[in-house]
């Protein structure tokens, strides 16, 4: 099965220059964890998290209504293709420790792939979803001050 067939299209993104607190609510408005930053082409350049907001701009005294979610994104995202195998994909963000990944076509965000979307697939078995889990949720092997 490929990527496209259990993705998310219903995504919203942002731009590198958007305050943090606009990005937090466009993510309590779509009712989710992360956010792609893209620029003006559709083009990924970073990935904003809760968690990310948290750490990196919260914790750290930062002003997250004047504060651009450049400073806090992550700028090395994992990202797959539309025709990538879901097992594929899988393996990545289990090797990654990701819970979500942005879905590209011509290089352009046309998707998310979550772990939400893997559980409701009914191609993707219960085993193969919670060894992703797994395999994700393994604690402080990434861990790093992020100041």
């Amino acid at each position: 099965m490929k990527v496209r067939e259990c993705m998310s299209l219903n995504i919203c993104s942002c731009k590198p220059d958007t305050a943090v607190t606009d990005v937090a609510k466009k993510m309590n408005e779509y009712h989710v964890g992360s956010m792609p930053i893209c620029d003006d082409n559709k083009n990924v350049v970073g990935i904003i998290t809760d968690r990310d907001i948290t750490l990196r701009c919260v914790a750290c005294g930062k002003d997250a209504s004047s504060t651009p979610a450049s400073e806090v994104m992550t700028t090395s995202v994992c990202c797959c293709e539309c025709d990538t195998d879901v097992g594929e994909a899988t393996e990545l963000m289990s090797n990654l420790q990701v819970r979500r990944i942005p879905v590209l076509e011509n290089n352009k965000i046309v998707g998310m792939l979550t772990l939400g979307d893997l559980a409701n697939s009914k191609n993707v078995t219960a085993k193969e979803v919670s060894d992703t889990v797994e395999h994700i949720c393994k604690c402080g092997q990434n861990s790093k001050n992020n100041c």
